[in-house]
């Protein structure tokens, strides 16, 4: 074959151009740290590096963004607990130091004011949020757990339009029905000679005293979520709550709700009312114990349906808890229609999963608020009353001679007081011991809570460091897979450059040569 200077030009030319093209592609590698350029480089390295870049996308996002939102959000949690676990620790305190029957109504008052305040914080720390979402409010993340002061300003605002109101579903068990003891001592409200009221008007009989009609009695009662429930529709006619029993309506509930609390203790425990008295401003229906034991056992279940409309700062709101109906605006919203749980997961790893929120009702019970109620509207109420009662039979009887029978009369009605003091005092004593226990039961609650919260913490924590490991070992077969070897290349480079001198002098000297020279 005859090889003549133009297929020798050509050759040539070929072959500079396919070393330049390894040098631009070692030039290439150089600048961009990276084996390849475009899949066609290397097919096989380019699928591997898609696969490795999606391992390291996701390993930066679970361990970067997803774990470490967890663990914020794990951690606020965590701070709130042991704050609620403060509070109740001191509430535990100061109901220990209360339970002496031989304190003042003014000392007790003391000690109520900080329980109260205390009370208050620990529906507070309930409204934490973490970057604007409440930690404790389940999938209502924007809802706090309260009613704040600019809830109830916009109630008011929205009531000048149309009635505000929640209808409230609330089931009780047979184990909630809770009993009061309650000191009858209404035979000393007549003032002078008021035992004969007892006796329609014909005076104390022989051998009676006032003593005798000072009762202490045990009544039982569904003690609603809430107090100042509606006892009044819109147009102002009584209603009552719906009362269900396994199922089945119970019908027994006075018609006309009792617009006093001591008004319907009396008539239970006198037994004028036969059923069950509703009692608005304080959330309950009260039964007597013969009532109780006739109609409820073990195992019973109960619904009751009332409606609320009147709200403070500070109230819980029901969304959270009960299966309920907010109407604003003429507008109704229904809240918990299906039962489903409020956990908040995150995915913090490959098919992994861990739940970050602790739901309202593990810690947050609507008692705490209610025991605190029970002390104000009722024992501290019949303290009150019965230490006026004796401080005014004692004014009086400083004024009277000891032979005049009005003096006789008011020494009898001080034993009678004296004796329902002693009642009231032994049933705040017994309170407070039974809220020792009670308050030790809601840290149980908040103890659990703690434990759960710092377990998934824990889990967290061993998932971050495998993620944190998978992330490297993601990074460094990515390296492997995509990174080339620095000094390889440099060196493949240098050679390259010598490669293409050399080829331009050979080339150039050749192509100085051609036929005429040999002629």
């Amino acid at each position: 074959m005859r090889m003549t200077n133009k297929i020798m030009r050509n050759n040539s030319l070929y072959n500079i151009n396919q070393n330049k093209i390894l040098e631009d592609k070692l030039t290439n590698q150089m600048t961009n740290q990276s084996k390849i350029v475009r899949p066609s480089d290397d097919p096989v390295v380019a699928i591997r590096a898609l696969r490795l870049r999606s391992n390291v996308s996701s390993a930066t996002q679970y361990h970067d963004k997803n774990a470490k939102d967890a663990d914020q959000w794990l951690t606020v949690t965590a701070d709130a607990l042991t704050t609620i676990d403060k509070v109740l620790k001191d509430l535990y305190e100061q109901a220990t130091g209360a339970a002496n029957k031989y304190l003042t109504s003014e000392d007790l008052s003391i000690i109520l004011e900080q329980m109260k305040s205390l009370t208050k914080e620990f529906y507070a720390s309930g409204n934490v949020d973490y970057a604007g979402r409440y930690v404790f409010s389940g999938f209502r993340t924007d809802t706090a757990i309260t009613f704040s002061a600019e809830d109830i300003a916009q109630m008011e605002r929205d009531r000048e339009k149309a009635p505000v109101f929640y209808d409230i579903q609330e089931d009780i068990g047979f184990e909630n029905i809770s009993t009061i003891s309650y000191t009858d001592f209404s035979v000393l409200a007549d003032g002078q000679n008021s035992l004969g009221a007892v006796n329609g008007g014909a005076g104390p009989q022989a051998g009676e005293s006032y003593e005798q009609y000072v009762t202490n009695n045990t009544l039982y009662r569904f003690r609603l979520s809430y107090d100042n429930v509606d006892g009044k529709d819109k147009d102002g006619n009584p209603v009552v709550p719906t009362l269900m029993k396994n199922g089945a309506a119970i019908t027994d509930i006075n018609a006309t709700p009792y617009d006093k609390a001591e008004d319907a203790y009396k008539a239970v425990a006198n037994g004028t009312e036969k059923g069950i008295a509703y009692i608005p401003s304080t959330g309950e229906l009260v039964f007597s114990e013969d009532y109780y034991k006739a109609n409820f056992k073990e195992g019973d279940n109960f619904q009751v349906a009332y409606t609320k409309s009147e709200w403070e700062e500070g109230d819980i709101n029901p969304v959270h808890y009960f299966k309920c109906t907010e109407t604003r605006n003429d507008k109704k919203i229904a809240y918990n229609t299906t039962e489903e749980d409020q956990d908040i997961y995150y995915d913090v790893g490959f098919n992994q999963k861990i739940q970050v929120n602790t739901v309202t009702d593990e810690v947050f019970t609507h008692n705490v608020q209610r025991d605190m109620d029970d002390f104000y509207q009722q024992s501290m109420k019949q303290l009150k009353d019965i230490e006026t009662k004796i401080s005014d039979i004692e004014t009086k009887l400083k004024d009277l001679p000891e032979d005049d029978p009005a003096y006789k009369d008011l020494a009898a009605q001080l034993e009678g007081a004296k004796k329902a003091d002693t009642y009231i005092r032994e049933n705040i004593q017994k309170k407070f011991e039974n809220q020792i226990t009670k308050y030790q039961k809601y840290r149980d609650d908040n103890d659990l809570a703690i434990t759960n919260n710092a377990t998934r913490g824990s889990r967290l924590d061993l998932i971050t460091e495998r993620l944190c490991n998978q992330k490297a070992t993601f990074k460094e077969l990515q390296t492997d897979n995509e990174g080339i070897d620095i000094t390889q290349v440099a060196v493949e480079l240098s050679s390259s450059e010598l490669t293409y001198q050399a080829a331009l002098m050979a080339t150039g000297k050749i192509m100085q040569t051609n036929l005429m020279n040999y002629i």
